[in-house]
């Protein structure tokens, strides 16, 4: 079981014409993603991988009844398209696109959260159940790395995700769910909102966290799991424990601001609900077997 995709979700790629789009929707359908249609306007009757093309997200749905979406779009058209879906009746959306303007990735979670949809990213590698299906941009080596199995992870960084999984893998466990909530300054879905999901799948036996200085997405999941709408046993690996105090550093999401978002802090939180910290990226899949072993 999956938190957010199944073998049998029926995945609509938007901009699936473009480089970006045609390329990524033979990877995507490579791991067994059930894509129904493709949306390009102006683009209806072509077809990319066998994969029927249609002028609007809304005629995509009528004639396919797909029901979630990947947006391969550059930043300044991703809301439209994320409105455009959301308007379709679809309730779970992947936006890939780095840098989209902050007020409309404000506008895009507050239209997601007003029509009771999901919508991850921007700038994330997307999602992915591993041998099932994924919604997203992992290499093409992804099954070399990502076993199918019982830990749910959750990230903000794209290539510590592959470092982190790989120690995961490494002490013989694998992955149920996957969510790359994207490095912007404005996700659509924050790390807390994730967790009851997770709480709630049986396949689900312990999380993954990897998150990084910036913000207070950790220190949110800290307070969930101290409230006990989180219950499972979490691991997490903070990135920028090394940046210099009071610098900005990396992406727009890592940002230090009035003392809040530092990794000090960050760790300190998650250690006081009872979460594991690993220090360094090779140590993750360790504590997540001593966690889990008591």
């Amino acid at each position: 079981m999956s938190i957010f995709i199944e073998q049998d979700t029926r995945v609509l790629i938007q901009g699936i014409t473009g480089s970006e789009g045609s390329f990524w929707t033979e990877h995507i359908l490579g791991i067994g993603t059930n894509v129904v249609a493709g949306v390009t306007p102006g683009k209806e009757g072509q077809k990319v991988e066998n994969v029927n093309v249609y002028n609007t997200v809304r005629k995509a749905v009528a004639e396919t009844q797909a029901d979630a979406s990947v947006l391969f779009v550059p930043p300044r058209f991703a809301k439209d398209a994320v409105f455009e879906a959301l308007d379709a009746g679809i309730k779970k959306i992947v936006v890939i696109a780095e840098g989209i303007p902050v007020h409309d990735a404000m506008q895009m979670r507050r239209a997601a959260l007003s029509e009771g949809a999901m919508v991850v990213g921007g700038n994330t590698s997307g999602v992915i159940t591993p041998g099932v299906a994924m919604m997203g941009i992992f290499p093409y080596w992804i099954e070399r790395v990502y076993k199918q199995g019982n830990i749910g992870i959750m990230t903000r960084s794209g290539s510590l995700t592959n470092e982190v999984t790989a120690m995961v893998i490494s002490e013989g466990f694998g992955v149920s769910s996957l969510m790359g909530i994207g490095g912007d300054s404005v996700p659509c879905t924050r790390f807390a909102e994730f967790l009851p999901l997770y709480e709630k799948d049986p396949e689900t036996k312990a999380l993954v966290m990897i998150g990084e200085l910036g913000g207070t997405m950790e220190e949110e999941v800290a307070e969930a799991m101290e409230a006990g709408i989180f219950t499972k046993p979490l691991v997490s690996f903070i990135g920028g424990r090394t940046a210099p105090e009071g610098k900005k550093m990396g992406h727009a999401g890592a940002i230090v601001t009035g003392g809040k978002g530092t990794v000090a802090g960050k760790v300190k939180a998650l250690e006081k609900a009872g979460a594991l910290v690993a220090d360094r990226p090779s140590v993750t899949g360790k504590l997540l077997k001593e966690l889990i072993n008591g």
